[in-house]
């Protein structure tokens, strides 16, 4: 348990140094184009999530993501009291990881969100993120777990351009980022309607999977 509770927390804290420390860097190089800032935002963030997830992936899984660690627990992989271990750590990992990109690039360590990001696209675009991300995952356990870090990285990297929200798509992830007034942040009152989005995506990916998992007729059933 111990050795799970420090790879969720040192995997989520790089993972939150990337996201936010590419947006400094990336919002600073681009001198006002939004449009080269997420460039530079998405790629990182994708490239650093296919490398923790090989990295962490035989110690802890590389949830990094406590909709990842909810569908898990709801698949029974794991009992309650890992699941809070897991999300605890990914917590207080990416909390720990907006500190880090803070201090790398000499801001005030906290600085309360202030980047509105709330309406109804913005919801839907969170829910969308995050069912395509439990789904892609939860394929690729079914069909090909080697395939699992360089999908979710590509995955990440796409749907930041396609959704409204730029597609947070992880609780621990949302509530780090009301810690930063840079170009990743968001307001802490806009975090909670994101996380009821997560889950709820998270919920529907895992009963799609299922259903499809259950057909007698899909390819992957064979290799169950």
């Amino acid at each position: 348990m111990q050795r799970i509770f420090a790879s969720e927390t040192l995997g989520s804290a790089l993972l939150l140094a990337v996201v936010v420390g590419s947006g400094i860097m990336g919002e600073s190089l681009a001198q006002g184009n939004a449009a080269v800032a997420l460039v530079a935002n998405s790629l990182a963030t994708g490239a650093a999530l296919v490398v923790l997830i090989w990295v962490f992936g035989p110690l802890s899984g590389a949830h990094f993501n406590p909709a990842v660690s909810l569908v898990f627990w709801w698949r029974g992989e794991f009992d309650a009291q890992s699941l809070a271990l897991r999300c605890t750590a990914q917590l207080a990992g990416a909390v720990a990881g907006v500190l880090l990109a803070h201090a790398m690039f000499d801001l005030n360590l906290i600085q309360p969100g202030i980047k509105v990001r709330t309406g109804m696209g913005q919801w839907i675009s969170e829910g969308v993120a995050t069912f395509g991300l439990l789904l892609v995952i939860l394929a690729c356990v079914r069909r090909n777990t080697n395939a699992v870090a360089v999908a979710v990285g590509l995955y990440i990297t796409a749907a930041y351009w396609f959704t409204a929200s730029t597609s947070f798509a992880n609780p621990a992830v949302t509530l780090a980022r009301s810690l930063t007034t840079t170009f990743a942040g968001i307001r802490l009152a806009d975090v909670a309607p994101f996380v009821a989005a997560q889950v709820a995506g998270a919920w529907l990916a895992w009963r799609v999977e299922r259903w499809f998992a259950a057909d007698p007729s899909s390819p992957g059933m064979s290799q169950n």
